[in-house]
């Protein structure tokens, strides 16, 4: 009888689900994005590592892939699931507010990116011809890896999501022009590309017209059986048919992607089309991580590690200074230019195509392009490093930015509460205290908060509270009282052990963890430390107890008992000489 297992097609996706349920949740555990863990999946079990041993050991090959171009549809279709829930996300307004980004600093981002790298490689003996197609290829960043990362909605997101909208547009006439170049292209080049641009262009208006009128009732009918499985259904159909669409008349299968999920977010089912479609992305994008990995043959690396490793660095240093310095100019912050600069400083997927379209035009050889091949998985299996390495230098940017800039007179905390951490719990303090017309100056380490604060009228300080030197130009000895608010267990201590020994009689109030976390605080010298487990759970029995039909004053005194035992608590494991008040209209009993 045939083994299942012997198909390759059981045997691809033994390998594929095997690694997504094992990889996610182990790299989740230790805070790690899984997109390492699908690219070392790739090199591990693709034809250059373990399925190279096939032939020797066969058990390998249920635990291995042989055959990348079998799953690349899989990838190829997972980059469109992508680009179909970016485009749920976004909207035709935001896109139109987007307009100067993408045609000014994306494409002077292109072109500039591809012209110094095309220089330098001309430079190092590439034929001119072949060094435009290799500096247009690798000028391109990957819309795969980088917005799952920077997201659309921050500084960062939005800057990035402009340039890549505009690479993704630039592929199509991007492989015109090498098919012009190529030694034997006719004269027809040049009305092929024409041709398809005004085909393209009649395609999308007619995508979104009928989008309009016939998607929202479509939607309306699946949503009429409340068949979870038809909605489904729905969204793939479209989401494929608009792919197939823009693909036939010569762009680029994403943009079809692109334009369904910029159609659907107009209408009221976006929301649930999300939930239904987010599952299958991630995995499809894992499907696409792992044929990337399986690219990187690490003989090859050995071989050529110091070739490949000029060629990446030179990539990503000539990308990150174009980017950084363009945006820069374009009006935005030093960190935002320097952290987007640096997360899109790698090559794409989208460069593979590219590469493949010069060698077909004979404008590079088949060697050359799988150099730059394996620079390019390189490249996109470091996006992730690149992108915590960009995120380190925009905060050391903006906080030596802060350091420079003194700090304005009217935020200095003369008679005033401080609160450290402009989150969710300090802006409700911070409510409070403006609804009582308490004075308060807030501290906040998270640029895009301090911005979006100061823009509501604020009073807010960019700066790491780690740092002694911003607590000293603080004057906390002028303040009425602390209040420590940020979800840092260790930091909060130090910060109230430090403060308190410069401060004595300041009050101190800090946002606890759980009773043993209140009782190392109080041991560092805090007046008040309220454990937020805790006082969320008395608050949740108490309207629970209420609803239930007990007397208020019953439920009152219940909730009273139980916060003293927790007094008692604290006492026996932080060792504390006299019971702490859990709340601050409360008198600490001996």
């Amino acid at each position: 009888m045939h083994n299942p297992l012997d198909n390759p097609v059981f045997s691809d996706a033994l390998v594929i689900l095997g690694a997504a349920g094992i990889i996610i949740p182990a790299f989740a555990r230790f805070r790690i994005t899984p997109i390492i863990g699908f690219l070392l999946i790739g090199i591990l079990v693709g034809p250059s590592g373990l399925g190279s041993l096939v032939d020797e050991y066969p058990w390998l090959y249920h635990i291995t892939i042989t055959d990348s171009d079998a799953i690349e549809p899989y990838a190829e279709f997972g980059i469109i699931l992508l680009l179909f829930t970016i485009g749920l996300e976004l909207s035709f307004k935001r896109l139109w507010s987007l307009r100067k980004l993408v045609f000014g600093v994306g494409a002077a981002e292109l072109l500039l990116s591809a012209l110094i790298i095309g220089a330098a490689l001309n430079m190092a003996g590439q034929n001119s011809s072949g060094a435009i197609g290799l500096g247009l290829a690798l000028a391109l960043s990957s819309t795969a890896l980088v917005l799952p990362m920077s997201g659309t909605t921050s500084p960062v997101g939005r800057a990035a999501l402009a340039m890549l909208l505009f690479e993704d547009v630039a592929i199509v006439p991007i492989i015109f022009l090498l098919g012009a170049l190529a030694p034997m292209a006719g004269a027809a080049t040049g009305a092929n590309l024409g041709m398809t641009l005004l085909l393209g262009v009649a395609t999308v208006a007619a995508m979104l017209v009928l989008g309009r009128l016939v998607l929202p009732r479509m939607f309306a009918q699946a949503a009429r059986t409340k068949s979870p499985e038809l909605f489904l259904a729905a969204s793939l159909l479209v989401v494929i048919t608009a792919s197939l669409a823009t693909a036939s008349v010569g762009l680029s299968p994403i943009v079809g992607a692109l334009l369904a999920g910029l159609i659907i977010a107009e209408t009221e089912y976006r929301g649930e089309v999300e939930i239904l479609i987010e599952p299958f992305k991630g995995l499809a994008l894992g499907v696409f991580l792992i044929t990337v990995g399986m690219s990187i043959d690490l003989r090859v690396i050995a071989a050529y590690w110091q070739e490949l490793a000029i060629a990446v660095v030179g990539v990503l240093l000539i990308k990150a200074v174009v980017i950084g310095l363009l945006l820069r100019v374009a009006g935005a912050r030093r960190g935002t230019a320097a952290e987007a600069g640096v997360l899109m400083a790698s090559p794409s997927e989208t460069t593979l195509i590219v590469l493949a379209a010069a060698v077909q035009a004979q404008l590079i050889q088949a060697s050359t392009a799988q150099f730059w091949q394996i620079v390019t998985a390189i490249g996109l299996t470091i996006t992730p490093l690149l992108a915590k390495l960009g995120h380190t230098m925009a905060r050391h940017i903006e906080m030596r930015a802060s350091d420079a800039a003194p700090i304005d007179q009217s935020d200095i905390a003369n008679d005033r509460t401080v609160i450290f951490g402009y989150g969710r719990v300090g802006e409700i303090i911070a409510d409070m205290l403006k609804a009582h017309e308490q004075p308060f100056v807030a501290v906040e380490s998270n640029v895009d908060v301090v911005m979006g604060a100061r823009r509501a009228g604020v009073p807010i300080v960019f700066g790491d509270v780690a740092r002694p030197e911003l607590l000293d130009r603080l004057r906390l000895g002028h303040a009425r009282a602390l209040i420590l608010t940020m979800d840092d267990p260790v930091l909060a201590v130090q910060i109230v052990r430090r403060v308190h020994g410069w401060v004595p009689d300041l009050t101190i109030i800090a946002r606890a963890r759980d009773t043993a976390h209140a009782a190392e605080l109080y041991r560092a010298g805090a007046t008040l430390a309220v454990p937020e487990a805790l006082e969320s759970s008395l608050q949740l029995s108490e309207a629970l107890l209420v609803d239930l039909g007990i007397a208020m004053g019953h439920v009152i005194a219940s909730i009273h008992g139980k916060r003293d035992e927790m007094r008692k608590r604290i006492m026996e494991e932080g060792e504390l000489a006299e019971k702490p008040a859990l709340r601050s209209g409360e008198v600490a009993a001996g």
